[in-house]
């Protein structure tokens, strides 16, 4: 083995399944490259949990593109760069911008359940969008919709082998090239060696490393954790994107998320006082960026000493908002509330990561055979800040260029590759294993308190130590999905609380309250980490890279 597995077995023999393209993931990055991939190749997709239980399912927003006047790609281009704070990769924008418009009429003859009025595909805005640009399907379950319909695509209208209740927890590398993945059945515990030519990691997100999010349960930073440790170069951990309107009220397991929609369509955000704010902190009022809105939302509370703010539909016609806001609406009446005739609690949520596996415009890593598309990825399009909306239509494009890519990769992978045996060590014996759950509990407890929303840098140095203490202290020996999750959830942590260390300024989402400004002339550039070959042998932490 050339890198640090973190893989055991306790005797049990390893299965073998044989792949021309594994996919791993089940949002929609993963599906769509499934399903392109599968038109000429032997595909198998494996997936966490269910095909509903993914982020992608969640998503209440829609997808933003340039279909129709006054619109155009260019002012989707200038509207994304704006948004991002000074960090995007341009090119990779224009990517996005020009070819998501195909993508999302391709997207709509497999989902024919987009909005429309008299036949015409209704647009929306949202914030920072000069125009209305966004596509929704089923109001604002943009995400289930579009799910199922790819799930059952991918399972009736092609050849995909799909695999639920996987969990991935190593990929395999020989020579520095990936070459498949290892998998724990969740259902039986076996262990699983997926051979494949072409890896694609879609695996996305991992706001459960900050407890309170919208995030599910799955969402733990698996495919970032491992390609680091397989020795891709990840980046911009540091932008951690927290939505402006979490439903602010106690027991949620996963934290409701308000859409952004709802301030498109003319909600407001009032203080503690009832007073409307936002317009004193940006000429767009509500519909100025995330992290503008974030920001603000934050000035307020601090000042009046509140932990949320309020979201203020009231003014909006009732039949309307449960015509238009289902899922929204259902979600608060659970817990009592009403948007037609309540002012809602709503405070910043844990709710995308903008960092991820570095990527090219075609979706390539720094590790041969191993592709990222979606949450997963860094392809440069989101900057320091991510334009609503952006999300599910970078997966679309990406995992399409990853798709037309695949050539130079698949039919290279040799019979002796195929046959390679992967000795993984046995289970130690200890004298006690740790609390899986009560690390986790700890862990996120020390993330959402000094690596959160505002940071600063002692507390940042804190956390760091904090993080350290937690990881020597370990001890496991049986393995199972949740110490693996927590050992890929510390790997997120301890990076993204080191890059936020180390850029000292304020720009998109990465707030210091010691650095409150930008400084263009020394951080307008990217973050970027990798772990070196001799620590790769040692299981160390890599060190950090400025480019």
């Amino acid at each position: 083995m050339t890198r640090p597995y973190i893989a055991i077995r306790s005797g049990e023999s390893l299965h073998r399944r044989t792949f021309d393209v594994l996919v791993l993931g089940g949002g929609i990055a993963g599906l769509t490259a499934a399903i392109g991939a599968a038109r000429r190749w032997r595909v198998g997709l494996l997936t966490k949990s269910t095909f509903d239980d993914t982020t992608t399912f969640l998503a209440q927003g829609g997808i933003a593109a340039a279909l129709g006047p006054p619109d155009s790609p260019g002012l989707h281009f200038e509207d994304t760069v704006n948004a991002g704070a000074g960090l995007c990769d341009e090119e990779a924008v224009r990517v996005l911008v020009n070819e998501g418009p195909d993508r999302v009429r391709e997207l709509m003859e497999i989902c024919p359940r987009f909005d429309k009025v008299d036949g015409e595909i209704v647009l929306g805005r949202e914030g920072a969008h000069s125009v209305a640009r966004v596509v929704h399907a089923g109001g604002d379950a943009t995400g289930s919709e579009v799910s199922s319909a790819l799930a059952e695509a991918a399972r009736v209208g092609s050849r995909v082998q799909l695999y639920e209740n996987e969990f991935v927890i190593d990929l395999l590398t020989v020579d520095g090239r990936c070459v498949g993945a290892l998998t724990l059945n969740l259902d039986d515990g076996g262990l699983t060696l997926n051979m494949a030519m072409v890896t694609i990691l879609a695996t996305g997100g991992a706001g459960q490393v900050f407890g309170r999010t919208t995030n599910p349960l799955v969402a733990t930073g698996d495919g970032v954790a491992m390609a680091y440790r397989a020795g891709a170069a990840i980046r911009d951990l540091e932008f951690v994107q927290f939505h402006p309107t979490g439903l602010a009220v106690p027991g949620q397991e996963t934290v409701q998320l308000i859409t952004e929609a709802l301030r498109g369509e003319g909600a407001y955000l009032r203080n503690a006082a009832g007073e409307r704010f936002m317009t004193e902190y940006d000429p767009r009022g509500e519909l100025a960026s995330r992290d503008v809105v974030v920001r603000a939302m934050m000035t307020e509370t601090r000042r009046e000493g509140s932990e949320h703010v309020f979201l203020d539909a009231t003014h909006l016609d009732a039949a309307w908002l449960q015509e238009r806001f289902p899922r929204v609406t259902a979600g608060l009446a659970r817990h009592g509330l009403d948007l037609a005739t309540q002012l809602i609690p709503v405070a910043p949520v844990c709710h995308y990561f903008i960092g991820g596996v570095v990527t090219d415009l075609w979706g390539r890593t720094t590790v041969p055979g191993l592709y990222a598309s979606g949450e997963v990825a860094s392809t440069g399009v989101h900057g320091a800040n991510r334009l609503a909306s952006n999300s599910l239509l970078e997966g679309l494009v990406f995992s399409d260029r990853v798709v037309r890519d695949l050539d130079r990769y698949v039919g290279r992978l040799g019979e002796d590759v195929r046959r390679l045996r992967f000795d993984l060590p046995e289970a130690a014996s200890a004298a006690r294993s740790s609390d899986a759950a009560a690390a986790r509990r700890r862990l996120t407890d020390l993330m959402a308190n000094k690596v959160g929303v505002v940071r600063r840098g002692d507390e940042l140095s804190a956390a760091l130590a904090d993080l350290g203490a937690l990881t020597t202290e370990l001890q496991f020996g049986e393995m199972g999905a949740p110490e693996y999750e927590l050992l890929n959830m510390l790997t997120l942590g301890t990076q993204i609380a080191k890059c936020a260390l180390l850029r000292d300024e304020s720009r998109g989402v990465h707030l210091r309250d010691d650095y409150p400004a930008i400084d263009d002339a020394q951080w307008r550039r990217h973050v970027t980490l990798r772990l070196p070959a001799h620590e790769r042998e040692e299981g160390l932490l890599g060190k950090v890279e400025r480019s």
